[in-house]
C-alpha cells in the first residue's frame, strides 16, 4: 500500500513539474510571429493579466524583442487601479461555473469522433478524429488574434477571440486560410485538418475562460 502511494506521488510530481505555471520563467523575450494571446496561451496565462503586469494599453501592442515580465513579483510599478483591469489568478485549472457567453457555440467540424483530452500540465480540450483536409470552423463569432505555428506542440493554430473572456483555438490545422485581424462569423471556415503529433487526422480544439481552459463539450451544443 505504501509503495502504491509513492508511485502516485511521483507521478503527481512529475506533472506538475510539466505545469507551465510553475516552470514559467520571470519574462520572455517577444520573437517574430508572437501575439499577446499566443504568449499567454503558451505559459497558461489570462491575457488581460499579462497585460496588465506589462502596462500594456487597450490595444495589447507587442514588437520583436521586448521582453515581457510573467510575474508580478517585485512589479510595483504596475498600476493598482485603471488601464487593463486585473483579473484572478488562472493557476486554479478547473472552473466549477461557466461564465454565460452572449452568443450560441457551435462545432469545429463536422464529426462525431472525439475524445476528451486532458494535458500534463490540466489544461483541457476535445481531439476530434475526421478525415485530412476537411474543413474547420470558427466555433463562433469573433476576432482571429493568432493564426501561426509558433506555439510547440500545436502545430498550425488559430485562435480566435470571441469577447472580453472567451478564446477558442485550433490546433494541427494542415492549412489556414484567415489572417491576424479577421473578423470571424460563427460557421465561417478558418482552416482544415491536419494530422495530430502522432500522425492521425485530428482537429485539437479548446475553448479558454479567462486564460483557463473549459471541457468545450460542456458548451457546445448535444451531437
Amino acid at each position: 500500500m505504501r509503495s502504491t502511494r509513492i508511485i502516485i506521488l511521483c507521478v503527481l510530481l512529475a506533472l506538475c513539474a510539466c505545469s507551465p505555471w510553475l516552470n514559467r520563467p520571470e519574462s520572455y523575450t517577444v520573437k517574430s510571429g508572437d501575439t499577446l494571446y499566443s504568449i499567454a496561451m503558451r505559459f497558461e496565462m489570462d491575457y488581460h493579466e499579462l497585460a496588465r503586469i506589462n502596462r500594456l494599453d487597450s490595444e495589447y501592442r507587442i514588437h520583436t524583442g521586448q521582453v515581457l515580465r510573467l510575474s508580478a513579483a517585485g512589479n510595483s510599478s504596475a498600476p493598482k487601479s485603471g488601464g487593463v483591469k486585473p483579473v484572478a489568478s488562472t493557476t486554479a485549472k478547473t472552473s466549477a461555473s461557466i461564465p454565460t457567453a452572449n452568443f450560441q457555440w457551435q462545432w469545429p467540424c463536422r464529426s462525431v469522433s472525439y475524445v476528451e483530452t486532458r494535458q500534463p500540465n490540466g489544461s483541457v480540450g476535445l481531439s476530434i478524429q475526421g478525415k485530412i483536409g476537411q474543413d474547420i470552423f470558427s466555433s463562433a463569432s469573433g476576432k482571429v488574434v493568432y493564426a501561426g505555428s509558433g506555439l510547440l506542440g500545436y502545430g498550425k493554430l488559430v485562435i480566435v477571440k470571441h469577447d472580453e473572456v472567451y478564446l477558442s483555438a485550433y490546433a494541427h490545422l494542415q492549412s489556414i486560410q484567415v489572417k491576424e485581424g479577421t473578423q470571424m462569423t460563427g460557421g465561417q471556415k478558418i482552416g482544415t485538418m491536419g494530422t495530430n503529433n502522432s500522425g492521425t487526422p485530428s482537429l485539437y480544439f479548446e475553448i479558454r475562460t479567462n486564460g483557463v481552459t473549459v471541457m468545450p463539450t460542456r458548451l457546445l451544443p448535444y451531437l
